[in-house]
């Protein structure tokens, strides 16, 4: 049996921006995940400190006014969702995040932003391990398809429902089934330990950044800059504004 027919955690947070060291969680799920089936989840609702822009609010529908409301603080609902991750990581579960350097980069951004420890921290200094990228993993076994490479479109690819996309536990439980399909469809990803796949997805995800960032050069973009780290890009001190 597979590692893609085991225990999967699917996580995701909706966010009030893009800027994955900028923006603030709003809503989290971590979802446990058998042969597809959830099995168990936690949820949080975040009350995020900043305006939430209504473009943002547009995608996830999350108000201002509900999240100051209902949202808890912001400190409190990081820290959790790291122990929960840290948790399965502890224990040797892969955990499942499509395009996973924005969202653990920005849960590590958090954690820096209230002093919290971070996911290596929490993990006796090792790095958050092992991930599951279906993004990064889609991109490159089938990398000359054609269209677009977000959630919406690679789900529709392998035949899996994304019902009330945008919303983090449907995401999340949508990037689980997807890891599963990926592997199911392509055995030599299937083939591979958790441990393995962790490590071709950091240098699929190099290579695509050096290419990415030769193909803006190209277009006219001369100081494009791709930054081809997985799953966790470095935070940078910036400042203040």
């Amino acid at each position: 049996m597979g590692w893609h027919q085991e225990l999967l955690i699917g996580f995701d947070l909706e966010t009030t921006g893009t800027d994955p060291h900028e923006a603030r969680i709003v809503t989290g799920a971590v979802i446990e995940v058998r042969a597809g089936e959830p099995m168990g989840r936690k949820e949080w609702l975040a009350d995020p400190g900043v305006e939430i822009p209504a473009d943002a609010v547009a995608v996830h529908g999350i108000s201002n006014e509900r999240a100051t409301s209902e949202g808890h603080p912001a400190d409190r609902v990081a820290d959790a969702i790291a122990d929960a991750l840290v948790g399965y990581w502890s224990a040797g579960v892969p955990v499942v995040a499509y395009n996973a350097a924005f969202d653990l980069t920005l849960l590590s951004a958090e954690l820096r932003r209230h002093a919290l420890p971070s996911l290596s921290d929490r993990l006796g200094g090792a790095p958050p391990a092992p991930v599951v990228d279906p993004y990064t993993i889609d991109r490159w076994v089938d990398r000359y398809r054609r269209g677009k490479r977000n959630l919406e479109a690679v789900c529709a690819e392998y035949g899996i429902a994304l019902d009330a996309a945008h919303t983090a536990p449907a995401d999340a439980l949508a990037a689980a089934r997807l890891a599963s399909a990926i592997a199911d469809r392509h055995p030599k990803i299937a083939s591979l330990s958790p441990a393995d796949l962790h490590e071709r997805q950091i240098q699929w995800y190099a290579q695509w950044a050096v290419d990415f960032q030769a193909f803006l050069r190209r277009k006219g973009e001369q100081d494009a800059v791709v930054d081809g780290t997985w799953p966790l890009r470095e935070l940078v001190e910036r400042e203040p504004a």
